[in-house]
């Protein structure tokens, strides 16, 4: 890449405890990249998403935003930094008490103060971008099903219009028609906004539609990284297996014994 990468990380390691969790994490995400990142449960991926936005802290290394070192920042310029990222969290992680609409505004409300009806018209916008009607953004989560809640979460994700948005595990509970649905609609929003998109998922299927490139961790390191339509040709035994979903291969599932 020619260019400053929007998000750059270098040698960084993560540990809680005795168990490494990050063991050296190398990667690169492009300025208007869609960047997906695969693996396994506890291989590292939340960790790493959570050391980029700074809500937990790298033992060593550095994780640079458009050049900035990221990992010494007060307060002050941590928040300021925060602005530049938009996130759908997994299980859509919306508030039952306040209306649809109070969701995808909450930021804007709280975060930058912006005055009530202006946050509702913008909210109303971003719910109409994810193909929600205005009659949607006037219920309560607990009244919508699990794809409108994603879509919900989703238009929360962009109401600030971000440069970076993290996506994790934006499928997650969805039938295959749904989970491709959100997944194009993160494609729209993503290439709607020129943000740069980093997102975590087991499903191989959301990762080829949603990546221009993946990269697979295992045990807290980046082993292969490619063109999504390069994934099926890695010549990566773990990647194939993971790809492929094969209970046969190098990586082998801890099972513990009842």
């Amino acid at each position: 890449m020619t260019d400053t990468p929007k998000i750059a990380l270098r040698n960084v390691h993560k540990r809680f405890g005795p168990k490494v969790v990050l063991n050296g994490i190398d990667l690169e995400v492009g300025r208007g990249e869609s960047l997906v990142v695969i693996g396994g449960s506890g291989t590292g991926k939340s960790v790493m998403l959570k050391c980029i936005l700074g809500l937990l802290h790298p033992d060593t290394g550095s994780i640079r935003v458009d050049g900035e070192e990221t990992t010494r920042l007060g307060s002050r310029e941590r928040e300021k930094l925060l602005h530049k990222f938009g996130m759908l969290f997994q299980g859509a992680a919306l508030f039952d008490s306040i209306r649809v609409w109070e969701n995808v505004a909450f930021g804007l409300i709280q975060g930058e103060h912006m005055p009530r009806p202006k946050a509702k018209d913008i909210a109303m916008a971003k719910l109409g971008a994810v193909g929600l009607t205005p009659e949607v953004g006037e219920l309560y989560p607990a009244e919508l099903s699990g794809g409108m809640q994603k879509r919900v979460a989703l238009a929360r994700a962009i109401a600030d219009e971000p440069e970076i948005i993290f996506f994790d595990e934006p499928t997650t509970g969805l039938d295959p028609i749904m989970a491709d649905v959100i997944n194009e609609l993160i494609v729209k929003c993503v290439k709607d906004l020129g943000a740069t998109a980093v997102t975590i998922t087991h499903d191989m299927a959301s990762a080829r539609k949603i990546a221009d490139r993946i990269a697979m961790i295992y045990q807290g390191r980046i082993i292969w990284t490619g063109h999504a339509r390069d994934i099926d040709a890695s010549g990566n035994a773990h990647v194939d297996q993971f790809v492929h979903g094969r209970a046969e291969g190098p990586i082998q599932m801890q099972i513990r014994a009842l």
